[in-house]
């Protein structure tokens, strides 16, 4: 005989943890040309540094400009990068999701408008960096975080005055 064990879980811990968690570093300058070059693309190094100036060399973030303009070739980096912060760029579903997470945990979003709004690093609850730093929001630089792109602080900026 056997019943289902209702054990209330920690949103603070994962019952997964069972393995070693691997991060994956930026991307380079040399990289990201890489990456598009491999993408048909042949950008110069003034335009892989607009797009990094956006995205730094956010991996995912990286791949999704690639992918867009395997698609949507005629799109020049200016118009992907003046809307890229919206809901209409091509990052609006990323950022909305990472947006519904922050309304869900409004201490969180509330951490996360110290970083958007300081041009330094700044001390948060341990975990709260944490939280953000797993959320890929924040870099981590000691006891201290900074905001990992400046997509990021485009639109959490103008939505996180929404919640006040």
């Amino acid at each position: 005989h056997s019943t289902e064990v209702y054990i209330p879980l920690n949103i603070n811990e994962s019952p997964f943890n069972v393995g070693l968690p691997i991060e994956l570093p930026e991307f380079t300058l040399s990289q990201v040309q890489e990456l598009a070059r491999q993408h048909g693309q042949n950008w110069s190094q003034s335009l892989v540094e607009q797009l990094m100036a956006m995205v730094g060399g956010h991996p995912y973030l990286v791949e999704q400009a690639f992918s867009h303009y395997q698609i949507n070739s005629h799109d020049s980096l200016a118009q992907l990068l003046q809307a890229a912060a919206t809901d209409a760029g091509i990052y609006a579903n990323h950022l909305r999701h990472l947006w519904r997470i922050l309304q869900q945990y409004p201490d969180l979003a509330e951490a996360l408008g110290q970083v958007v709004e300081a041009d330094s690093p700044v001390r948060l609850e341990s975990l709260q960096a944490y939280k953000l730093h797993s959320m890929g929001l924040v870099k981590k630089q000691g006891n201290e975080v900074r905001l990992s792109c400046n997509l990021y602080r485009q639109y959490f900026r103008e939505h996180l005055g929404e919640l006040r």
